[in-house]
C-alpha cells in the first residue's frame, strides 16, 4: 500500500477504469435490484449508472477501438472482427497494426501522464506508451503481449493468463466455467498488484471473462437450468462485484472510477447465415462449394453481386474494388438498394418474424478517411437473431446448445464515480474525451466523441 498512499497525497487527478466485456445495463440493473451486486449498487448510489449505446457492428474489436480512440470506424479503420485484403482476397483479423487513430493511452502518454492498461481488445501488438500495456486475447503468447517486453516476466510470476480457452465449452460447460473463474482470479490478482505497486495516472483492467460467460451460459442463466451452471453465472458476477468493493476502498477525492461495457447481450434464438440467403437469391456464387475455410480466401465468383462477412456486413462485389468484382460502378447503388430492401423483408421461416430491423448504408454510420473500407451495408438484427458470415452453410438458420448468447447494440452500461455525467443518451465513443477532460488533457479536435462531464 505504500506507493498508493504516497500518490494519494499528491491529489492529482487520476482515473481507474474496469471494463466488463459485454455486460448489459439491463442485467446489471436487475442484479442490483435483486441484491446480487451490493458493491456496484453502493458505487451507483455515489455516482452515475447509465445505459449506453455501442457501435455498429457491435463486436468487441470495433467497440473497443471506438472507445480507445473516441472516433468512429471511418477514422480508426476497424470495421469488424474479420476483414478482407482487397489485393489478395484473403481474410484477416484486424489488430492494433490496423488501428489508424491514436489511442487514449497514447494521448495521455504524450501529455506526460503515466498509464497502465491491461487486456483491452485491439491492443495487440502492444504500442509504446508512457507506462505499461498488456495486449488482449489476440496475443499469441504472453511474451509478445507486453510493453515494455520485460513486463512479461512479472506477469508470469503472477500466473497471469491472457484469456480463457473457449474450446473447452464444446467439451464441457462445467470445465469452461471453471476456466472462466480461474482466469478471472488471476486477472484480479494482477490488477491489485499493479494498482498498488506501480505509479499511474490512468489505470485500466479489462475483464474478458464476462463476454465468455455470456456467450456460453446466457441461456442457462435465463432458464435456471442446469442449476449448477446458472448458479455459476451469478457466482462469476459476485466475484466481479467483490473486485469493485476492493476498488472502492482505494478511491479518494482525486481518483475517479469508471466501470463500463462495450455492448449488451441477449439469448440467441437463431444464428442467421447471411451468405446462405445471398446464395439462395442468386446474388452469391462461390468458386468452390464448400470452400476451404483453412485457406482464408474469399472464393467469390466474379458473377456474384455480393457477399457477407461477420456480423451482417454486406459487400457489393464491385468491379475495380473487389478482387473478383463483377458489378459495374453504374449499378452499385441499385444493387445496394435491392439487397437492403430484401434484407428487411427477410423472415424467419418458422415464425414469420423479421430478422433485421435496419439495413444501414455505410455513410449513415461512418465518416472519415477510411470510409471506403467499410461494408456497403450493415444489417442490424432484432435481438435473438445473430447474423453470421461463413461463406457456405447448408441451412439459413441454426440453433445450437454451446454458443447461446449474442451481442446487442443499445444495452451497454457505464458507471462513473467522482464526476457527474450529463443527462443525455450517449455512446461508447464519448468516453475517451470524458477521460481526457477528467485528467486535464486537451481533447483532439478530430475526435467524434463529446465529453460527458457536466
Amino acid at each position: 500500500m505504500g506507493l498508493l498512499r504516497r500518490f494519494r497525497e499528491k491529489r492529482s487527478p487520476r482515473v481507474v477504469a474496469v471494463s466488463l466485456d459485454g455486460t448489459p445495463y439491463t442485467l446489471v440493473r436487475r442484479m442490483v435490484d435483486e441484491g446480487r451486486l451490493p458493491n456496484l449498487a453502493a458505487l451507483a448510489r455515489e455516482g452515475t449508472l447509465r445505459q449506453m449505446d455501442s457501435v455498429w457492428p457491435w463486436v468487441s474489436s470495433v467497440a473497443w477501438a471506438t472507445f480507445m480512440t473516441g472516433c468512429n470506424p471511418g477514422k480508426h479503420g476497424i470495421f469488424g472482427f474479420v476483414d478482407r485484403d482487397l489485393q489478395t482476397g484473403r481474410t484477416y483479423i484486424p489488430t492494433a497494426r490496423h488501428l489508424q487513430a491514436p489511442t487514449l493511452w497514447e494521448l495521455l502518454s504524450q501529455a506526460g501522464k503515466r498509464v497502465a492498461v491491461f487486456n483491452v481488445p485491439v491492443t495487440y501488438p502492444p504500442r509504446p506508451v508512457n507506462g505499461l500495456l498488456v495486449g488482449c486475447f489476440l496475443s499469441p503468447k504472453l511474451e509478445k503481449a507486453t510493453y515494455p517486453p520485460d513486463l512479461a516476466a512479472t506477469l508470469q510470476s503472477l500466473g497471469y493468463r491472457i484469456d480463457t480457452d473457449p474450446w473447452l465449452a464444446r467439451e464441457s460447460k462445467a470445465k469452461m466455467l471453471q476456466d472462466i473463474e480461474d482466469v478471472l482470479a488471476r486477472r484480479v490478482r494482477t490488477l491489485f498488484h499493479f494498482l498498488n505497486e506501480e505509479r499511474w495516472d490512468f489505470f485500466m483492467m479489462h475483464i474478458m471473462e464476462t463476454d465468455r460467460l455470456h456467450h456460453f451460459f446466457w441461456r442457462e442463466m435465463e432458464t435456471g437450468e442446469p442449476e449448477d451452471l446458472a448458479a455459476g453465472f451469478y457466482r462469476v458476477y459476485a466475484q466481479v462485484d467483490a473486485v469493485l468493493g476492493r476498488l472502492r476502498e482505494h478511491l479518494d477525492e482525486a481518483t475517479a472510477l469508471l466501470v463500463l461495457s462495450d455492448h449488451g447481450f441477449c439469448r440467441i434464438d437463431k444464428e442467421v447465415y447471411v451468405n446462405r440467403w445471398l446464395a439462395d437469391q442468386g446474388w452469391l456464387r462461390l468458386r468452390n462449394v464448400p470452400p476451404d475455410p483453412q485457406k482464408g480466401v474469399l472464393e467469390v465468383d466474379p458473377a456474384s453481386r455480393t457477399y457477407s462477412l461477420d456480423p451482417g456486413r454486406v459487400f457489393v462485389n464491385l468491379k475495380g474494388r473487389e478482387p473478383t468484382g463483377g458489378v459495374e460502378p453504374a449499378d452499385y447503388e441499385a444493387v445496394r438498394e435491392e439487397i437492403a430492401a430484401a434484407a428487411l423483408d427477410l423472415r424467419d421461416p418458422d415464425t414469420g418474424k423479421p430478422f433485421f430491423r435496419q439495413a444501414f448504408r455505410r455513410e449513415e454510420l461512418y465518416h472519415g478517411p477510411f470510409l471506403e473500407r467499410a461494408a456497403d451495408l450493415i444489417l442490424a438484427p432484432y435481438d435473438g437473431y445473430d447474423p453470421k458470415g461463413p461463406l457456405y452453410k447448408e441451412t439459413l438458420t441454426f440453433r445450437g446448445d454451446t454458443l447461446v448468447g449474442m451481442h446487442t447494440y443499445d444495452d451497454a452500461f457505464c458507471l462513473a464515480v467522482g464526476h457527474p455525467l450529463a443527462e443525455r443518451r450517449f455512446s461508447i465513443v464519448d468516453l475517451a474525451p470524458t477521460i481526457l477532460e477528467v485528467l486535464g488533457v486537451p481533447i483532439p479536435p478530430d475526435m467524434d466523441g463529446v465529453s460527458l462531464l457536466r
